[in-house]
């Protein structure tokens, strides 16, 4: 039995998804990494952490919005702590618990990435379409993603 023209089209639709975030990803890793020393998953992790009041978050509310597993999540926060990024401290109420805070220098950090982040998005997704295929593409992946 052949695949059916709506087969393919599903097929199309998540190769040309998929290729897109994979370039994407790159070119906006690249220019990361030259620029600030971060990945992704740094800037996502300091950029959520950055509209967080004290005491900060629990490592576990910080998985659900980085979307990371948890041992790679522990080593990312471990890893941005020893560069002075993050301070982990000690839940009062839960001695079990850990509580992640962004420190002046991750501040000054993701600051100093934010530009470099939109100038990526910008230049390799939004830059190649109208504005019209713009606000198309904003609101059908907001509705994918459930938002």
């Amino acid at each position: 039995m052949h695949p059916t023209r709506d087969e393919y089209a599903c097929a199309r639709a998540w190769a040309a998804l998929t290729a897109a975030h994979a370039r994407i990803t790159g070119q906006l890793t690249a220019a990361l990494d030259q620029a600030c020393g971060l990945s992704i998953n740094d800037f996502e992790i300091l950029r959520r952490l950055d509209h967080e009041p004290p005491p900060g978050l629990r490592l576990g509310v910080l998985n659900s919005a980085v979307r990371l597993t948890q041992p790679a999540l522990s080593r990312a926060v471990a890893r941005l702590e020893h560069r002075g990024y993050l301070a982990r401290a000690g839940a009062a109420a839960d001695r079990r618990g850990v509580l992640i805070t962004i420190t002046a220098a991750g501040r000054d950090v993701l600051h100093r990435a934010a530009p470099v982040h939109a100038r990526a998005i910008r230049e390799f997704l939004l830059d190649p379409l109208t504005p019209g295929e713009r606000d198309l593409l904003a609101r059908t992946l907001a509705r994918v993603a459930g938002s």
